[in-house]
């Protein structure tokens, strides 16, 4: 099956170097508290390129991990946000 998201392999890295380690749970109630439902399987069917993301998810996703969105895009090298 082909992959149905592009972020899904840079969501696991962020949240794996993340100090202290972000589990898919913690990013699940991240999420939550930014207005985005998403449960733990869910997070995990994105980071497996199972499930397909909006771009607004894109966006919340990015920012409860402290990413940029363009580098969770695979377009930039550039992790953090300002």
């Amino acid at each position: 099956m082909a992959r149905r998201n592009v972020i899904g392999e840079r969501v696991r890295l962020a949240r794996e170097r993340a100090k202290p380690r972000i589990t898919q749970v913690d990013l699940a109630a991240r999420l939550q508290i930014k207005g985005l439902r998403l449960e733990r399987v869910a997070i995990s069917k994105i980071e497996t390129g199972y499930r397909e993301v909006t771009d607004v998810e894109a966006i919340v996703i990015a920012k409860a991990l402290g990413v940029t969105i363009s580098w969770l895009l695979g377009e930039s090298e550039e992790i953090k946000s300002k």
